[in-house]
């Protein structure tokens, strides 16, 4: 069950003599309920809320109503803190639904509204058609039999889930506008063609992707902030979908998709809000390496720039100003800054002294327990590597101690150049280097530039094996490409 958040403060029922017509009244008759409270409780994104409540009297009736109409989306009834049953809050708020407590669903009785009728009716169908496939189903998942015994199994069911989507397809069909009709739009496929052939005529490997990419949210609309307002968080899913599948993981690349997103969404003020700060979220802590600078790009455009400001407070404001300010002293592509710090002899060691094709930069803590575990797995890649990428390990100890970082590195055998983070002759390494949490690992090329962060290091070889084949790839490409 979901958990849920109750507001301070609530809208009361009170019926006042002579009052205006309120912006929604939703009137419920619920036998075998009396005497208790009921909640009416909306989702939003991943979250759900309280927004109204009312006390329902000897014969189970109550209202929620209120000036201010609701936002479209669904909504449902909360009785002792648990959920009982969903429905649609659409354009029509004055409505009613009566039912009872042995089977809240089944004896549903929707009055003056079509967006609950559609609603109810479609979960009735929905639970014929489960049950006439339920057979079925049993023979196709049944791992004993051979697939011709399940061939006409595997047709009944096609047959039956064709009825369920034409059923459907009449609702969005008849009544395209209600809320109903919009949510299942959003569960239609899209329908890829087959790929043309070229002047040459071989196919065109790239048509549908190209395709699918342009025809994505054909069934789902960015700027209808009812599709924020369900029983699960379809709309962030969606957007992620898009992203993370049909987008490699590459800053411009993503951003100039999520311009495309925002400018859909941006035709509501609500679901502009909720792109922009789901976004922020997303690439806060991104999943691939190097897409830290979509944060930071998102953070200038839309936030240091004031376009957030009708929603964004200072508080937030200055949170996420901090972590791109952070981010964006090291992102890959930029070069690194130079550090120059006493090593264990408390001579200064210079990283830009280092000459090899790659740099290791390795922040870690004698006291962290992850770097404990960290520090070995680098010290074997070292001695198995090191010539054969080339490459040395500057380790920056974070603590002030010199007796710690001594016993640190004989403990470790740490035979590559450790300096001592605090005793240092420029700037700290914080102002200039992400690297808050011990252990933090950063790959440099031969020309001082980040290739690589926030690497394990069990994962050291393979990044290097691949990056250079990678460079090996560009150069190639390069070469034929030149005259």
């Amino acid at each position: 069950m979901k958990k849920l958040f109750f507001a301070l403060s609530f809208f009361t029922t009170l019926t006042v003599a002579g009052q205006t017509k309120p912006a929604y009244a939703i009137q419920f008759k619920v036998q075998g309920l009396k005497d208790t409270t009921a909640y009416l409780g909306y989702n939003y994104a991943e979250s759900s809320y309280v927004r109204d409540t009312a006390k329902v009297n000897g014969k189970g009736e109550f209202t929620f109503d209120g000036k201010q109409a609701l936002p479209q989306g669904i909504y449902f009834l909360v009785l002792d803190k648990s959920r009982i049953f969903d429905f649609v809050v659409g354009s029509n708020q004055h409505f009613s639904l009566e039912t009872n407590t042995t089977d809240y669903v089944r004896n549903m009785v929707v009055k003056n509204d079509v967006d609950n009728k559609l609603f109810f009716d479609n979960m009735m169908h929905n639970g014929a058609l489960s049950k006439e496939a339920e057979p079925h189903v049993k023979i196709l998942q049944d791992s004993t039999l051979k697939d011709d015994a399940k061939k006409d199994a595997r047709e009944a069911y096609r047959k039956i889930s064709e009825k369920a989507i034409a059923y459907q397809d009449a609702i969005i069909e008849k009544n395209p506008t209600t809320v109903t009709a919009r949510l299942l739009k959003t569960t239609k496929q899209i329908q890829i063609p087959e790929p043309p052939k070229l002047a040459n005529g071989k196919i065109d490997s790239t048509f549908q992707l190209r395709y699918y990419r342009a025809h994505f949210f054909d069934n789902f609309d960015l700027s209808d902030d009812a599709l924020i307002r369900l029983q699960q968080p379809l709309y962030s899913k969606k957007v992620a979908e898009y992203l993370d599948r049909l987008f490699i993981p590459q800053p411009d690349t993503v951003m100039k998709a999520i311009h495309g997103l925002v400018a859909k969404a941006k035709k509501n003020q609500e679901t502009y809000k909720y792109m922009i700060f789901m976004l922020t979220n997303k690439y806060t802590t991104p999943e691939y390496m190097g897409m830290d600078e979509v944060f930071v790009k998102l953070y200038d455009e839309y936030f240091a720039s004031g376009e957030m400001d009708f929603w964004a407070n200072e508080k937030y404001k200055k949170n996420l100003k901090d972590h791109a300010d952070n981010l964006r002293k090291s992102l890959i592509g930029r070069v690194a800054a130079n550090m120059i710090m006493q090593d264990a002899n408390f001579q200064p060691r210079s990283m830009y002294d280092i000459k090899t094709k790659y740099t290791i930069l390795y922040f870690y803590d004698p006291d962290c327990g992850s770097c404990k575990k960290e520090t070995p797995v680098l010290v074997d890649f070292y001695a198995k590597n090191k010539t054969k990428f080339n490459v040395e390990v500057y380790a920056v100890n974070s603590d002030s101690s010199m007796a710690k970082m001594r016993n640190y590195i004989k403990e470790m055998k740490m035979n590559w150049i450790t300096v001592n983070g605090p005793r240092t002759y420029l700037t700290s390494y914080h102002d200039s280097y992400d690297a808050t949490t011990t252990p933090t690992l950063y790959v440099l090329d031969d020309k001082k530039k980040i290739i690589g962060k926030k690497i394990q290091a069990s994962k050291l070889a393979d990044f290097l094996t691949n990056y250079e084949k990678m460079m090996k790839a560009r150069a190639e490409m390069a070469r034929k490409a030149t005259p």
